[in-house]
C-alpha cells in the first residue's frame, strides 16, 4: 500500500477476519467501510433495530476517532436498511449523530438480506487534521 494511504486501526475498532480495512485515510479523506451492529471481532450482534443502529454508529465513531476525526467531519453517508418500516427510526437515530449541515446522504432500503438490520459507510474530510 502506498505510504499516503493509511489503514485506521486500534482503539476498539472492529478487527474482523474478513478481507477489509475498517477505515482508510487517503490524503485529505477517510473512507469508512460499512459498519454494522458487531463487536470488536466483527461478530454480528442481533438486536432490535434501534439498538443495532446505535451500535452501528458507535462502531463508525470508533473508526472516525481512530483517524483523529468525529462525526462533524463526515461529508457523505450511505445507509442501508433491511426494512422500510425502520425508516422513521433510522432518521431519528441519524440525527443523534449528525446535525446541520447534514452530510450528503444516500439510503438504500431492502438490500441487506437477513444478516443485519442496518449498515452505514461514510467518507470524512480530514483536511489538515492529523491521525
Amino acid at each position: 500500500m502506498p505510504q499516503d494511504i493509511v489503514p485506521i486501526r486500534g482503539g476498539g475498532i472492529i478487527n474482523s477476519s474478513l478481507p477489509f480495512s475498517p477505515g482508510i485515510r487517503a490524503g485529505d479523506y477517510v473512507f469508512v467501510s460499512g459498519m454494522a451492529s458487531a463487536d470488536e471481532n466483527g461478530v454480528i450482534i442481533h438486536d432490535e433495530f434501534e439498538n443495532e443502529a446505535r451500535r452501528t454508529y458507535e462502531n463508525l465513531g470508533r473508526v472516525l476517532r481512530g483517524a483523529g476525526l468525529d462525526f462533524d467531519r463526515v461529508v457523505q453517508v450511505r445507509c442501508y436498511l433491511q426494512r422500510q418500516e425502520d425508516w422513521d427510526a433510522h432518521n431519528r437515530i441519524y440525527r443523534e449523530f449528525f446535525s446541520e449541515p447534514f452530510p450528503a446522504r444516500t439510503t438504500l432500503v431492502g438490500c441487506l438480506g437477513d444478516l443485519v438490520k442496518y449498515e452505514v459507510d461514510c467518507i470524512a474530510y480530514a483536511g489538515a487534521t492529523t491521525a
